[in-house]
C-alpha cells in the first residue's frame, strides 16, 4: 500500500490501480459529490475506506449500464443502506447478464445469416439492445429536447412499429452494401436514391426539424469514427461505412445546402 495509508483504507492511487481507472476520474467523482474521500491526510492525499469501495463499485456498474453522473447521483442518494444497495447492485448485474446473453445470441444469428446470405429480421438483430443507453451521448451531441422528443416518439410506438422501423434501416444498410459491391459511386443516382430513403428514415427518428447539412454529414462521419455504428454497415462488406459516409456527404452538399 502507499505510504501513509492506514489499515482498512486505500489511497487514491491504490484505488485507481485496483479498479483500472485513473486518479483523475476518482477526483472527478469526488468533485461531483459521488465519491468523497473518507479522509484527507496531512500530506493532502485522499484516502478511501471500505464503504467507499462499495460506493465506487456501484458507480462503476451504473456507468457501465449507461447512466450519466447526474442520474447516478440520484440513485445513490435514494439508497443509503449498504446491504440494500448491494442487493440492487446484484439485480442490475443479473439484468445486464441477461441482456448481454441476448446480445450474443442476436449477433450470432446476424453473423450466421449474413454468411449464408439469408434475410435479416429486425426482431432478431436488435434483441437485447436498449436505445436509452445512448441518452447522455445524444443529449451532448444534439441537446436534451432532441433526446426527449425522440424518446417520447419511440415509447409511443407498438412493438410491430419498432420492428418495422428497424427493418427499414436494415434494408437501407443492405442496399448500400449491394451498391458498393456493384461498383456504384457515392454520387450516382442509384446511391443517392438510397441516401434519400436514409435521410427520410433519420428524419422520422429525430421527430424534430429536418436534419441540415452539418447534422447529416456529421452523422455520416460518426458511422466511420464510432465502430458501434459502423458495424451496422460494414457487416455488408469492408469499408461500407466509409461508402455510406461519402454518399451522405454528397447528399448533404447537393440536396441540403
Amino acid at each position: 500500500m502507499t505510504a501513509g495509508t492506514r489499515s482498512g483504507e486505500w489511497s487514491i492511487q491504490d484505488l485507481a490501480k485496483a479498479t483500472a481507472t485513473t486518479s483523475r476520474t476518482l477526483r472527478h467523482y469526488g468533485q461531483f459529490g459521488l465519491l468523497p474521500p473518507s479522509r484527507i491526510g496531512n500530506n493532502g492525499y485522499r484516502y478511501y475506506d471500505q464503504d467507499s469501495l462499495v460506493r465506487l463499485q456501484r458507480i462503476l456498474l451504473l456507468r457501465e449500464l449507461g447512466l450519466g453522473l447526474p442520474a447516478i447521483a440520484e440513485v445513490l442518494a435514494g439508497q443509503q443502506d449498504t446491504a440494500a444497495a448491494l442487493r440492487t447492485h446484484l439485480d442490475l448485474l443479473r439484468q445486464e447478464q441477461d441482456r448481454i446473453r441476448r446480445q450474443i445470441e442476436s449477433v450470432t444469428i446476424t453473423l450466421h445469416k449474413t454468411e449464408r446470405g439469408e434475410q435479416l429480421m429486425a426482431a432478431e438483430v436488435f434483441d437485447g439492445f436498449d436505445h436509452t443507453q445512448y441518452k447522455d451521448e445524444v443529449i451532448e451531441r444534439w441537446g436534451k429536447d432532441a433526446y426527449e422528443s425522440g424518446d417520447r416518439w419511440w415509447r409511443s410506438m407498438s412493438e410491430a412499429d419498432k420492428k418495422a422501423y428497424f427493418q427499414t434501416h436494415l434494408d437501407i444498410a443492405a442496399d448500400y452494401g449491394k451498391a458498393r459491391t456493384a461498383g456504384l459511386t457515392p454520387e450516382s443516382a442509384e446511391v443517392q436514391a438510397i441516401v434519400q430513403r436514409h435521410y427520410d428514415w433519420i428524419t422520422i427518428g429525430t421527430q424534430g426539424p429536418r436534419p441540415g447539412v452539418d447534422y447529416f454529414a456529421g452523422l455520416g462521419e460518426m458511422y466511420v469514427a464510432d465502430p458501434r455504428f459502423g458495424k451496422n454497415y460494414d457487416v455488408h462488406g469492408p469499408h461500407t461505412a466509409e461508402f455510406v459516409r461519402d454518399a451522405m456527404k454528397v447528399y448533404a452538399e447537393t440536396r441540403l445546402r
